[in-house]
């Protein structure tokens, strides 16, 4: 069978190019130096904002000059995740991309097209020059995967256009038009460890090989969550005996659902070959009760070297915080025509043990921001009732549906005039820079759109070779017909 064509083929050269340049979230300096010499070298207008955000300003095709303009939006930082067996510098490696199939993949690494894709096809219109099209701002905002910095600290007036696409949806044939809110809520445990017990064992357990995904998008999907998996066996063994927690470390990205971790506990000498029977018993029931989403699962427990261990209070509390927190879907949508969409949910997205601390992350979102405070208080709660210090970002507004839309009317038509179907217009669990525009301008009309992607955030993230060319031709046929100012 013969391999699949990459098109259209100026997309695909600007994302092999983006791919070799390392763009972690909050390290994108070489990509920002890579755009802005992009657009000056070809003589297009060109800025970068103090935030590092970098606008590409393209002239209309003659003739076009009196349509309204349009603003295609994406980000350029990525997750950086990996297989924890593969050896990868995400600051200064390139993504090694590969066909397989209809799909474009990574070896053992995050591939990047979230939103590297939507990168790409923004540059192949700024170079394209057969297309029609009125005023274009191309617009790459920073740091988006962490903290939406880009997005929030854009300077007053750096976009004017009247349309917004945001190209960072990962479901082709759909359209969307809303969005949820988010915020962090972070729980810290300090301490100072001491020597376990003379008398006590110290075991290593460890889970690899889950599925993961994305924490808004994905979190419906009933995938299992390492930390919280690791969490219930704790829990089950410290109702036994005094388990003394020395480590537990797992998840990288706060929205992401965590795909592996590991825990170094101390038990008494007398019990450790029933924990190790403890454990066979667990595991095998997990995988059972995941054997639909999360068919890989491996786990391992085994022998450790002695180490200083959390107090048997501060062990205690950690290990109940985690098996009490709330994590997965909260609440679903209340209207009738949303019903089959999440409102509210909870992830628990990273353990990180240090010497005098250790730190648990989650990701609260909803649709609607009253219910978004309700959930984050109540994760708060849980750990504050354990005695942690407890602590919650400013998080990010949702994106409200605009009804009166004149831009979705419009997609609306050009899709059903190339493939014969009505897209699904919709609203998405999950946090887009939408929103924050959505209060910064707020006239703005805007959707978004993007090819197909499926697990995002982790090292199985692949694109749908097919649906690039779709998003690309309902893109150009938009932008020949956006109106007249």
């Amino acid at each position: 069978m013969s391999k699949i064509e990459l098109k259209p083929s100026c997309v695909f050269e600007e994302f092999a190019k983006i791919n070799e340049i390392p763009r972690p979230s909050k390290r994108e300096e070489k990509m920002i130096a890579y755009l802005k010499n992009w657009g000056e070298s070809r003589g297009l207008d060109t800025r970068v904002d103090q935030t590092g955000n970098v606008i590409i300003r393209k002239p209309a095709t003659p003739g076009m000059e009196d349509r309204k303009t349009v603003i295609l939006q994406s980000h350029f930082d990525m997750v950086c995740d990996k297989l924890v067996d593969v050896e990868f510098d995400f600051d200064n490696d390139a993504i090694q991309t590969y066909i397989d199939g209809e799909w474009l993949k990574a070896k053992g690494t995050t591939l990047g097209a979230d939103d590297g894709i939507g990168v790409a096809i923004e540059l192949a219109v700024l170079r394209s020059d057969d297309l029609q099209h009125g005023p274009i701002e191309c617009v790459f905002t920073r740091d988006e995967e962490t903290q939406l910095t880009g997005a929030s600290g854009m300077e007053a007036g750096f976009m004017t256009g009247d349309y917004l696409i945001n190209l960072d949806s990962e479901d082709e044939g759909q359209v969307f038009v809303s969005c949820a809110g988010g915020k962090n809520t972070i729980a810290t445990f300090r301490y100072e460890k001491e020597q376990a017990p003379q008398d006590y064992f110290f075991l290593r357990g460890s889970i690899k090989g889950l599925t993961g995904g994305h924490s808004g998008d994905d979190i419906e999907k009933k995938r299992a969550n390492a930390i919280k998996i690791l969490a219930r066996f704790l829990y089950l063994e410290s109702n036994k005996w005094q388990l003394r927690l020395a480590e537990f470390n797992s998840g990288r990205m706060h929205n992401a659902i965590p795909r592996d971790g590991s825990f170094t506990i101390a038990v008494p000498q007398e019990f450790k070959e029933q924990v190790r029977v403890d454990w066979n018993v667990f595991t095998s029931e997990v995988e059972e009760e995941f054997h639909v989403t999360d068919t890989q699962m491996v786990f391992l427990l085994e022998s450790a070297d002695a180490q200083p261990v959390l107090p048997l209070q501060t062990s205690n509390s950690v290990i109940r915080a985690l098996q009490a927190v709330d994590n997965g879907v909260f609440a679903m949508c209340q209207d009738e025509a949303l019903a089959w969409m999440v409102e509210t949910s909870s992830n628990v997205a990273s353990v990180v043990t240090a010497d005098e601390a250790l730190t648990i992350v989650t990701s609260q979102r909803s649709n609607v921001m009253s219910n978004l405070e309700n959930q984050c208080n109540t994760v708060k709660a849980a750990f504050e009732l354990a005695g942690a210090e407890v602590v919650q970002n400013d998080g990010y507004p949702a994106w409200k549906m605009n009804p009166n839309s004149k831009l979705v009317a419009l997609v609306d038509e050009s899709y059903q005039k190339l493939f014969g179907k009505k897209p699904i217009v919709k609203g998405i669990h999950a946090g887009l820079e939408c929103g924050l525009f959505s209060e910064r301008y707020p006239n703005l009309d805007m959707v978004s759109f993007g090819p197909t992607l499926r697990y995002v955030h982790t090292p199985e993230e692949r694109l749908l070779i097919p649906t690039v060319d779709m998003v690309w031709q309902l893109l150009l046929e938009i932008l020949k017909n956006i109106p007249a100012k």
